[in-house]
């Protein structure tokens, strides 16, 4: 069956135009700027170390320091890793990281990450905010889609572990992610471009040039493409006698009159296939010295999406279907595209001082169609046998802006300390539709159905901060570091219009044609969504790091962390998250640099832990619920092994030791079958006491095994095979710990690479899941048999490519 097509969009008239626009004035002008300015040093190359390693510079602490110098639990990952084990997208990212977990869902198609076993999977739309922080550019990314769906032309990826509240603001509740994109450079002309295919008609391409404007100024363009055909094939309707239909009918209050058989047509076929990527990306980065002291980055970056959604499988196939199949009546679509503008604009003051304004402005909208019911069940009849449940997000606006200005001490000094004010503000809409029909979509009878529409809601948020450390000594460093941080969430018209079973209603599910708001059979819930949500919180860091010898260094550190509270549908709020986390760590360097050894050790308290789940509410209305726990306790290890073994031998290490636990909570959701009736929460129709749980996505034991050589040919190419292996002990998939179906058991897989390099010209070849293991991602069973989402399949390809 083909999907209607999406509605006619209007043109997108970004109010941030005018600022790509004034960067293509700008640079007509700065050749003769140019004549005016002295000209600037060439960059310092990066250190190079005794071994041949080169020093990994990270910024976590907002300033360029030595990964090995920086008390902060941090995975640094660099342009040539994530091109080794083809990072294209945040999921590709997490078995880099110890205690690192992201999965897509399916039914708003974002990703959502969970760091040291704290997450939050229902971070997908405009009300629910991410315990993981994304950055690009040290800009705040508050939607996902944009910012981690392809990474191109990154520099590198720096994945900071534990609160990261007091510098980086925001959802950084258990850590923050910055992607750092690579920038122009100056009195340079170079570039790239590659391209690659694989199984499943997979395609991709992507390239870069640098392009020297003068002296002082210089311009990279960068674009990238990646598709692939989906992993999910249709399933044929496997076919019901009619007679059988017909009793079916019957038995289900049908009219034999009005009795006809299911059309197999109904079912697509053809159609698009589930968990296929279409996706593309360009981005156009000025870099322009103004003066010997003010240098301005700016960059303009545009994202489209045409994929599909990931699906929802069976757990226990059908007879007679394979795996990766769904029988499903509602063909997929996304078409998402986002808008984004970075600016970094630094003044050295004096040698002592510098002063730098970030800011940032983004636009999504997107629309999307989804089958929640992952053909679970069979039809009996048109009317009988089967729930049809489809999700579609009619329209989806969100604009989003950040503004910080930081004053920090440069050099070498006995304190070194940053000052800064920040101010972000969102302001989003959406409508999401969900039909439900009892048998089939075209020819069932409403089980129900309804329309969520949020015309406004806004988030503003300010803050002031500041952190200071002090050089006692050149062995001991003492840092503290205060934030105060205040919020204001407000939902404006906010209303669902749900079924209320009006004989004379049209029995059609939504869809984007239908106004819910004049529909017959639809009604607003009462009360609405309108709600507004004000609190403040100050934030802390306390932290003590110690060299013991140029090699080897430990710290302590205590430090608090925050997530906003806000407003939900039926007007009501909920509170902040806060925790405090205590840890100690360690960097160490031995054999003369060629083996390095981190580790961090961390107990974190939360209190008011933030639950969210979609619920059936107990008078037939639907919605999503945030709920606060009573807390949660998580502690850990984490360590990472990096080690040259030979100039020609690399190996790293990475391992997480987790435990997590929940405190006191009643949970609903209507993904899962519960107990009925909600005894302790009568607001719910179902609910389970899941108090003590283990939090979802927190393996106890997990590691990641790299390891290459480099073989040297005769002509002076380099021929390098590498291994990737990863290993996970079990973890659950929701809090309500229901099982073997809602646990992902023990696995283990691993990714083969080999690289031919010839001076610039290279050829890759992977595979990636080598074993074709089945890893679940997620799981529920609202519709009777266990469905989950999964990693991808296994997955082959080659790449090549060229530097110029």
């Amino acid at each position: 069956m083909n999907h209607p097509a999406p509605q006619p969009r209007r043109a997108l008239r970004s109010p941030f135009a005018p600022i790509p626009l004034a960067v293509l004035i700008l640079v007509a002008g700065i050749g003769n700027a140019a004549a005016q300015t002295a000209s600037t040093p060439a960059p310092v190359p990066a250190a190079t170390e005794a071994n041949g390693m080169a020093e990994v510079i990270v910024t976590a602490t907002k300033r360029s320091t030595s990964l090995q110098k920086t008390p902060i639990a941090i995975t640094a990952l660099s342009a040539a890793t994530l091109a080794d084990n083809h990072v294209q997208t945040m999921l590709d990212v997490v078995q880099l990281v110890p205690g690192f977990q992201a999965t897509s869902q399916g039914d708003h198609g974002v990703t959502t990450m969970t760091l040291r076993g704290i997450g939050n999977d229902s971070a997908k739309t405009q009300y629910a905010d991410p315990e993981v922080a994304s950055f690009v550019d040290n800009v705040y990314s508050p939607r996902a889609e944009g910012a981690t769906a392809l990474m191109f032309d990154v520099e590198g990826i720096e994945v900071l572990r534990g609160p990261q509240g007091t510098l980086w603001g925001r959802n950084s509740t258990v850590g923050a992610v910055n992607i750092q994109t690579a920038k122009p450079e100056l009195n340079s002309r170079a570039g790239y471009v590659e391209g690659g295919i694989g199984d499943y008609h997979r395609y991709g391409m992507r390239g870069a040039v640098n392009v020297p404007l003068s002296d002082t100024a210089a311009l990279r363009f960068a674009i990238v493409h990646e598709q692939h055909d989906g992993y999910v094939d249709y399933q044929k309707f496997p076919g019901v006698p009619v007679e059988q239909q017909r009793a079916a009918y019957l038995a289900a209050g049908g009219a034999a009159a009005a009795f006809r058989p299911i059309n197999p047509n109904d079912f697509a076929v053809g159609d698009r296939k589930y968990n296929a990527q279409d996706q593309s990306a360009a981005r156009v980065s000025l870099l322009w010295h103004i003066l010997p002291s003010l240098q301005w980055n700016v960059a303009y970056e545009k994202f489209s999406d045409r994929g599909t959604p990931s699906a929802n499988l069976m757990q226990t196939p059908r007879a007679g279907q394979q795996h990766w199949s769904t029988l499903s009546d509602s063909a997929p679509w996304i078409e998402r595209d986002s808008h984004n503008v970075r600016s970094r604009l630094s003044w050295d003051i004096s040698p002592d001082l510098a002063l730098h304004y970030i800011a940032g402005f983004s636009k999504y909208k997107g629309t999307m169609r989804f089958d929640q019911d992952g053909g679970a069940t069979v039809p009996t009849s048109i009317i009988s046998g089967a729930k049809w449940q489809e999700h579609t997000t009619t329209d989806s606006d969100y604009r989003s802006q950040s503004h910080e200005v930081e004053l920090q001490s440069t050099g070498t000094r006995t304190v070194d300390w940053q000052v800064g004010l920040y101010y972000g503000g969102e302001k989003n809409s959406i409508r999401f539709d969900i039909p439900i029909m009892e048998g089939t979509k075209d020819s069932g009878k409403v089980a129900w159905q309804g329309s969520f529409i949020q015309p406004r809601e806004t988030v503003d948020s300010s803050a002031a901060f500041g952190q200071a450390t002090w050089n006692v000594n050149s062995q001991l460093h003492l840092t503290g570091g205060v934030r105060y941080t205040h919020d204001k969430r407000e939902n404006v018209g906010g209303r669902a219009y749900t079924w209320r079973g009006n004989l004379n209603a049209p029995g059609i599910p939504l869809n984007p044609s239908i106004d819910p708001r004049t529909h017959a059979g639809l009604q607003a819930d009462v009360p609405g969504n309108d709600g507004t949500f004000s609190g403040s919180k100050v934030t802390w860091l306390g932290r003590v790091n110690y060299d013991l010898n140029k090699d080897n260094m430990v710290y302590a550190s205590v430090s608090t962390g925050y997530k906003s509270g806000g407003t939900q549908d039926r007007g009501l709020t909920y509170q902040p998250e806060t925790l405090t986390n205590y840890e100690v760590g360690s960097k160490s360097a031995f054999m003369n640099g060629a083996v390095k050894v981190n580790n961090a050790l961390f107990y974190m308290d939360f209190k008011d832990f933030q639950f969210n789940s979609p619920v059936n509410f107990s008078d037939g209305g639907r919605g999503l619920s945030i709920e606060n726990a009573e807390g949660a306790e998580v502690y850990g290890l984490e360590s990472e092994i990096a080690a040259r073994l030979s100039p020609d031998d690399r190996l790293s290490l990475s391992v997480a030791l987790l435990k997590t636990k929940l405190g006191a909570l009643v949970a609903g959701s209507n993904d899962y079958t519960l107990p009925s009736p909600c005894v302790a929460k009568p607001e719910f129709e179902r609910c389970l006491d899941v108090t003590g749980n283990t939090l979802p996505h927190a393996p106890r034991f997990s590691a990641t095994l790299m390891y290459q050589h480099t073989f040297r040919l005769n002509n002076g190419a380099t021929l390098v095979p590498r291994v990737t292996a990863h290993y996970e002990t079990d973890a659950e998939l929701s809090v309500f710990n229901l099982g073997p179906e809602d646990r992902q058991e023990s696995w283990a897989s691993a990714d083969l690479g080999l690289r031919y390099q010839n001076k610039g010209w290279w050829v890759d070849a992977f595979v990636r899941n080598v074993g074709d293991k089945k890893v679940k991602t997620s799981a529920f069973n609202g519709f009777g048999p266990w469905l989950a989402q999964y990693k991808p399949p296994r997955t082959i390809g080659i790449n090549t490519g060229i530097d110029f």
